[in-house]
């Protein structure tokens, strides 16, 4: 079996989906990667080539060639030309926002698998790519932030009078929120966060936060594996009102609110930037998917009403070496629970494989994905 591991092809993407060390964790297959597909992460040609992989100049041969393509990103549409029938692409893939890419694929009888639904359950936390990746984003955003701000986070006592720390504010305490919280906490500020899930008040407390309650939390606002369920405009309207009071003592606000498959809840009203302190600042990194903040600008930093507001995309990008690290261990672990006796066993009726399995020998098996395009039609 032929593991194909090509350069990623999005603009600004810098992260690798095999690494070198995990090379030699796939044993009984031959990787073949393309040369120059690690550089920008940090890892060599060459030590490719001393883990045993085979090093390719050309995407072309790495396509055509491999029975199972591995990236982090989905393909695009000259990748899926080039891809051959009967192989198998295994990656972030975003199915129901990328509904031609999968009718492409499945067209083109190419099998794939979408990272992203890979199940949040025990026994598949080492294949949680989106998980170690927005934990990463979770550090480097409470580093962004420290970076933009007038304010450094520790309090300092100097002969020239103390400093007190810096106040954050954290919204979402996912994945990507307990990491800004623990960072920010080891950076020295005062960190305060909200969630609508009252279950995560107990870890925002473990990490030296104080959690905020507004009265509007409940059990409900929790759905399948364990992402918050989007609310009504009411509800919304309601939490931007008590939300605001907080904001205005904030020094920094970063957050991290999304909802599975829906564009994400706006937090901060244009409202809220006007009654902060000027050079406060946000960073938003739900800008992707339309952002938390009314005055996000989708991977730009501006400044309105005296507020600096971050909407960069892709922060794990900026840390390729230790993300591709992360992503390529978790691929190795998705690899090494799908293949049986040297080739993939597609089984639907285990819970890993059906949820992540799109499209399987040219249909399209995902029941969300199915979904999403009955619903387009």
């Amino acid at each position: 079996m032929i593991i194909g591991v090509p350069k990623e092809s999005v603009e600004g993407e810098n992260r690798v989906s095999v690494v070198p060390e995990s090379v030699q964790k796939l044993t009984g297959m031959s990787v073949f990667v393309e040369s120059g597909a690690g550089l920008l992460s940090g890892y060599s040609d060459s030590e490719y080539a001393e883990a045993g992989a085979r090093i390719v100049e050309d995407a072309k041969s790495i396509f055509s060639g491999a029975d199972i393509i591995l990236k982090v990103n989905p393909p695009n549409s000259s990748e899926t030309e080039m891809l051959k029938e009967g192989a198998t692409i295994i990656s972030f893939l975003y199915p129901t926002s990328n509904l031609e890419l999968v009718e492409k694929l499945a067209s083109n009888h190419i099998n794939a698998f979408a990272l992203d639904l890979v199940p949040r359950i025990s026994r598949a936390q080492s294949m949680d790519a989106l998980s170690s990746q927005s934990n990463l984003a979770g550090y480097k955003a409470a580093i962004i932030a420290a970076d933009l701000s007038q304010k450094i986070f520790p309090m300092m006592m100097t002969a020239a009078g103390t400093i007190p720390p810096a106040k954050v504010f954290v919204l979402g305490a996912g994945v990507a929120g307990l990491q800004a919280i623990a960072t920010a906490k080891r950076l020295g500020a005062i960190v305060e966060a909200y969630d609508v899930r009252p279950v995560v008040k107990e870890q925002v407390e473990s990490l030296g936060a104080s959690f905020l309650e507004i009265g509007l939390e409940s059990k409900e606002m929790e759905g399948a594996g364990g992402y918050a369920k989007g609310q009504s405009p009411e509800f919304y309207k309601k939490q931007q009102l008590i939300l605001k009071e907080h904001a205005k003592s904030s020094d920094v606000i970063i957050t991290t609110a999304l909802v599975a498959g829906r564009r994400a809840p706006i937090l901060i009203t244009d409202e809220v930037v006007r009654s902060m302190k000027v050079g406060s600042v946000i960073v938003d990194l739900a800008a992707e998917q339309g952002g938390n903040c009314e005055l996000t600008e989708l991977g730009k930093i501006i400044t309105k009403h005296g507020v600096i507001i971050a909407g960069l995309t892709n922060l794990p990008s900026m840390i390729a070496h230790e993300a591709s690290r992360l992503f390529s261990r978790n691929v190795v672990s998705f690899l090494s629970y799908i293949i049986k006796e040297g080739k993939i066993d597609f089984d639907l009726n285990d819970a890993i494989v059906s949820s992540s399995l799109v499209v399987y020998n040219g249909q399209i098996v995902n029941t969300l994905v199915r979904a999403a395009l009955e619903n387009k039609n």
